[in-house]
């Protein structure tokens, strides 16, 4: 396994300790509170609809930035059409077993080196937003019942909308 992996699994237990240890230590959510309760809060107090929706843009815009600046772009596009290329081998090929077999094992080398390159700008945002996350359930918790778009919750609406503000910067700043 490489050292990559081996940090994202540590940045996933730290993550995890951040979540259970919300409550019970106070300086960790004060902390959080202190610094985005009057930036993004007062942007959601303002206008819940619009506040979020900014919110999400502005993550969706950080995240593509992190990724196309933190990963190598010529070696991800490099990777990915020779993913294509083997694809269209394997394709060729479905009738041969033993050269399925080979094709399969460039494919998971491949498709291993692509993951590489694209978890290295996961790790400078994967604790940011989940201390975020849990702002936004407290944040949340305190306005019963409420709704974006009639319908859904802040998580879905939030989860849609980074979708698609992500999918739009990232065919404009040309982001793998």
């Amino acid at each position: 396994m490489t050292n990559i992996f081996v940090f994202m699994f540590v940045l996933m237990g730290i993550s995890l300790l951040i979540v259970f240890a919300w409550n019970s230590i106070p300086i960790i959510k004060d902390s959080v509170h202190f610094v985005l309760d009057p930036s993004a809060g007062k942007l959601l107090n303002w206008d819940t609809f619009w506040g979020m929706s900014l919110l999400v843009l502005l993550i969706a815009f950080l995240t593509t930035i992190v990724q196309k600046y933190f990963t190598d772009q010529k070696t991800l596009r490099e990777l990915k059409e020779e993913q294509k290329e083997l694809q269209k081998e394997i394709k060729q090929y479905s009738g041969h077993p033993e050269k399925m077999l080979e094709l399969n094992k460039k494919s998971f080398k491949l498709m291993h080196d692509i993951m590489s390159l694209t978890m290295k700008g996961t790790i400078f945002t994967m604790i940011p937003f989940i201390l975020l996350f849990r702002w936004f359930m407290d944040f949340f918790l305190l306005i019963p019942d409420f709704r974006f778009l009639g319908f859904l919750s802040w998580y879905w609406f939030y989860l849609i909308f980074v979708i698609i503000f992500s999918s739009i910067l990232r065919k404009v700043l040309k982001v793998i």
